[in-house]
């Protein structure tokens, strides 16, 4: 019990820390996308995920960019268009980082396959259902954040909220390939290898962390080196 304590207390102190430095990154400009993007991965892989640490850290990104936003706006009405820009360039850093973790999510699967290794029906199926919600999750809390800004900030986000669910985003479109891998995966486990794999639950449940532990890490690599070219 005590130690289930420390964590939520520990979790509690990072996503405090990721909050504040978002919010940082919104006030004093740079590349805000990128680092919204590497804070974001970096919480991911320092944490046991499930759907719900995931959207506190959805949340907590944006209520830095919530309030980097308005501090922004606090020292200089004529900052108006760099806040709107920082705003957008930070839910976008969001996006990516989201949908880089459903990327590394079919890498795993594949790579799994790959060395005729599986994970139980049981957990694939649960954690397929889970990123099936990603891109959901992310809106939400995207049009939450809105609902609680004013003036500018709300019109910044809420337009992004609107374009987000007219137009879709980076998440869904990589969500579709991520989804179909599993699915793939899971039917291909045939029912002895179903009881088997009831028996590993306990090696598989944290297949998510496995994820963004692992994978997320080259991703990030990967990214920087192309940025870099």
């Amino acid at each position: 019990m005590q130690n289930e304590s420390n964590r939520t207390v520990h979790d509690q102190d990072d996503m405090a820390q990721l909050e504040a430095d978002v919010r940082e990154a919104i006030i004093h400009d740079g590349d805000v996308k990128e680092t919204v993007r590497r804070l974001t991965l970096q919480s991911m892989q320092a944490h046991r995920l499930d759907i719900q640490s995931l959207g506190r850290i959805a949340t907590a990104v944006m209520q830095g960019v919530h309030d980097g936003a308005q501090q922004k706006l606090a020292q200089a009405s004529e900052q108006s268009n760099t806040a709107q820009t920082q705003i957008s360039h930070a839910v976008s850093g969001l996006d990516t980082a989201f949908a880089q973790f459903a990327e590394a999510s079919k890498l795993v699967v594949q790579e799994a396959a790959g060395k005729a290794m599986h994970f139980s029906r049981e957990e694939l199926t649960k954690t397929r259902a889970d990123l099936a919600t990603l891109e959901d999750l992310f809106i939400e809390i995207l049009q939450q954040t809105a609902s609680i800004a004013k003036g500018v900030i709300a019109e910044t986000l809420n337009d992004l909220f609107t374009h987000a669910k007219h137009n879709g985003t980076t998440i869904g479109a990589q969500l579709q390939e991520t989804l179909a891998t599993f699915t793939h995966q899971i039917s291909s486990v045939g029912q002895a290898q179903f009881q088997a794999g009831l028996q590993l639950s306990q090696a598989t449940a944290d297949l998510l962390h496995k994820i963004a532990a692992g994978v997320l890490a080259g991703i990030s690599e990967q990214a920087k080196h192309e940025k870099n070219k």
